[in-house]
């Protein structure tokens, strides 16, 4: 099971997250005991050939440090090399932080592991009883090393949220562009988000009084009742889709509609005159000599005239747009 927990970073920002409940840490648990539990079974079979062979004081000596450092040493080492990620951690996606959201380090582990092996599970825990109440009396899931340390375990995996898509209903389109939205607050929009994506979810009659009771608060925000004869959810459905729509346009690039800057008027370049010592000078032609006087031709005698052939009239042309007799 999870839980969404609000994490407040340093620089007072909101980190939305999902805390890890009992079922899932104690899955991780039950994987990283079984690793340790193995591998105290190859430390004890190491220690007794010892102890056949050499002194038992000295056998069991080595057996309670093995035994806390297998206990203590593996999620100290694991969570600090790893930023807070076990085993049995990282085969369930889950993560210890910080409260405020950051990476443990050393410090926090060092506490955690002390805590689990004393007071959580092992020495004072009772086999975990102490660690399963406190995580069940606690609203983000925390064993007593969780609050020593000040950290929590959150799940890095979770199912991608689809969240649906609120249309416009045609009907209402030209009365949401009428409405002046400027003064719907975040916080009652989201709310009217989830419930939409909800609605399928919940019995009519209870869908029915949350829808109206949103819609009285959008009303009272933006000041527009609702149209008689809409339900709630539509009017609700317009509302958010057309701040959806204005949001959209705001990201579009500003187009300017404006007069266009006025362009630079160039004059004609002048006209190039060429220099006048580069023009040519006139050069006096010499006069041509009269050319001799020709015989007088011989009388012509004109052509008979050809009389044209009478033109021939063509029909006239019936008109298009007059309907055919």
């Amino acid at each position: 099971m999870e839980q969404e927990s609000d994490l407040v970073t340093g620089e007072a920002v909101v980190l939305d997250v999902r805390a890890a409940k009992l079922a899932s840490r104690g899955l991780a648990m039950m994987i990283d005991v079984a690793l340790q539990l193995i591998v105290l079974f190859i430390a004890v079979l190491v220690l007794s050939q010892v102890a056949v062979f050499g002194d038992e004081a000295l056998a069991l000596t080595l057996f309670l440090v093995t035994l806390v450092l297998i206990m203590v040493g593996y999620p100290v080492i694991f969570e600090t090399l790893s930023r807070g990620r076990s085993l049995g951690k990282m085969a369930l996606g889950l993560r210890v932080v910080r409260t405020d959201g950051g990476p443990v380090r050393f410090r926090h582990a060092l506490v955690r592991g002390l805590a689990g092996f004393f007071v959580d599970f092992w020495a004072l825990g009772l086999l975990g009883v102490v660690a399963v109440v406190t995580s069940l009396l606690s609203p983000d899931g925390r064993r007593v090393g969780d609050y020593l340390a000040g950290t929590l375990v959150i799940r890095e995996r979770m199912p991608a949220s689809r969240t649906p898509y609120v249309g416009m209903p045609p009907q209402l389109a030209y009365w949401a562009s009428q409405l002046d939205l400027t003064r719907l607050p975040n916080d009652l929009a989201l709310a009217v988000r989830q419930y939409l994506s909800r609605t399928s979810e919940l019995r009519p009659e209870a869908a029915e009084a949350l829808g109206y009771g949103l819609a009285q608060q959008v009303a009272e925000m933006i000041g527009a009742p609702v149209p008689p004869g809409v339900p709630s959810w539509a009017y609700l459905s317009a509302v958010l889709a057309e701040r959806r729509q204005r949001d959209q346009a705001k990201l579009q690039p500003a187009v300017q509609y404006g007069q266009p800057a006025p362009v630079a008027q160039y004059a004609p370049p002048a006209q190039y005159t060429q220099p006048a010592q580069y023009l040519p000078q006139a050069q006096p032609y010499p006069q041509a000599a009269a050319p001799p006087q020709a015989a007088a031709p011989a009388p012509v005698t004109p052509p008979e005239p050809v009389t044209p052939p009478e033109p021939v009239t063509p029909p006239e042309p019936e008109n298009p747009f007059t309907p055919p007799s």
